[in-house]
């Protein structure tokens, strides 16, 4: 299986660095207005180049992963980012050079893949065999099934995901891009943030479908999705008002988006996070071959409807696009596929929760806002008491409103064990 990993990962990473550079010519029709940038091609160039070499050394993580040692993995990607990320900053100061501190961002990238696949020869020696094992065929048409159905599913992901720079550049300005790019990147923080924590669960809920029933599995899928809408409402919330404060902050007015286009942003990431709990138990019970379609459908979907929204309501459409996409395609064939392949339970019991959610997220979103509304001091203490209200209002109304739930109690008496265990480590 190994050697299989070895294989697929260095053909997309080729294929992925090709395909990149075949597409340089294209740039100029990608982005409208183009700049006049010194060595715009090679900057290009060297983020495909980024992007190909994270598949090259890495695919040993994914076993690490799959042993629930996830921790191991992700102990050195943040130590190859955190060393690397203070070599560009001291080479930008001193430099001012943007090429050099791409060059050292796919150093970084190198050296996690490395460090990683050095600790995996450590942890399982059957690594270090050269020996050629053939697969059986049962493995390989399993393999090449399932794998064919991922890349439908991360290739529909990408275009759905990565495309609103394009679209922007293309049917709006770089301008916009530019600041789009300040929104971006607060929201794939966030995004990161708690992608580390489902990711976390996917091969616990692997072995939990291996090991029981589809009850358990379906109990345990409640408290996930619980954490999940928690999460993601106090994220939400927090956006809508926080948001352009905190950009208004950091890079001033002029980087501001209009609050129209502030709401349909906030509206996809909270849309797209209450997905997270139903795609980790998707994939971990193998299911990603039953709606294989449905990323290929959201694709067209959203490009149709993003370029068609971009025409008559420029940025704003570009995220209306994406929107649409994902209530008409993934906010109900996901949940679809998990009800009904792996839990056997009926679907209108998993949209009762999704809409109890979403109309006390909406609820609390506007009492929120309209308390936010009243404090009118200067920008840093505005939003530090805004960001106080943001932490009280929502987290108290979900606690009022759930907490009799055995979600709730779950996670409550989890809370305490956990604080009991560090109270017994410290003493």
């Amino acid at each position: 299986l190994m050697q299989v990993y070895k294989k697929v990962y260095n053909i997309i990473g080729l294929a992925i660095l090709i395909l990149g550079i075949s597409l340089i010519p294209l740039l100029p029709y990608i982005i409208k207005n183009m700049p006049d940038i010194p060595y715009i091609n090679l900057i290009y160039i060297l983020f495909v180049v980024n992007t190909a070499v994270s598949y090259f050394f890495s695919y040993k993580r994914n076993l690490i992963i799959a042993d629930q040692k996830r921790y191991i993995a992700t102990f050195y990607r943040y130590l190859a980012h955190f060393i690397f990320t203070f070599l560009e900053i001291i080479y930008l100061i001193l430099f001012k050079n943007y090429i050099g501190y791409l060059i050292i961002m796919i150093s970084a990238t190198l050296a996690d893949n490395i460090m990683v696949s050095r600790k995996a020869d450590k942890m399982y020696k059957f690594l270090k065999n050269k020996e050629e094992i053939p697969l059986d065929d049962e493995s390989k048409k399993s393999i090449i099934k399932n794998t064919k159905a991922m890349m439908m599913h991360k290739v529909g992901g990408v275009i759905v995901n990565s495309t609103d720079n394009i679209l922007l550049s293309m049917f709006v300005s770089l301008d916009s891009v530019g600041l789009y790019s300040n929104y971006f990147f607060v929201t794939n923080a966030l995004n990161s943030i708690t992608t580390h924590v489902f990711n976390s669960l996917t091969a616990s809920v692997g072995n939990l479908f291996v090991t029981s029933d589809n009850k358990k599995a379906y109990s345990v899928f409640k408290d996930v999705y619980f954490l999940n809408y928690f999460m993601y409402s106090f994220i939400a919330v927090s956006l809508l008002c926080l948001f352009n404060p905190f950009i208004d902050l950091w890079v001033g007015k002029d980087y501001l988006f209009n609050f129209d286009v502030v709401i349909i942003i906030v509206i996809n990431f909270y849309i797209t996070g209450m997905r997270k709990s139903v795609l980790t138990f998707r994939e971990a019970s193998g299911l990603f071959y039953k709606d294989r379609w449905k990323s290929v459908f959201e694709a067209i979907i959203n490009l149709v409807a993003s370029i068609i929204f971009a025409i008559y309501f420029a940025t704003f459409g570009v995220f209306l696009g994406t929107l649409v996409s994902s209530l008409t395609v993934c906010v109900w064939v996901e949940p679809l596929v998990l009800y009904k392949y792996g839990f056997k339970e009926k679907l209108r019991d998993y949209f009762k929760l999704y809409f109890m959610y979403l109309i006390i997220t909406i609820f609390v979103c506007f009492l929120t806002y309209y308390l936010c509304s009243f404090i009118q001091y200067g920008r840093f203490i505005s939003l530090i008491l805004k960001g106080i209200i943001c932490l009280i209002v929502p987290n108290i109304i979900n606690i009022l409103i759930f907490r009799n739930t055995e979600e709730y109690k779950y996670f409550k008496n989890l809370l305490k064990k956990i604080i009991s265990r560090f109270k017994i480590r410290k003493n």
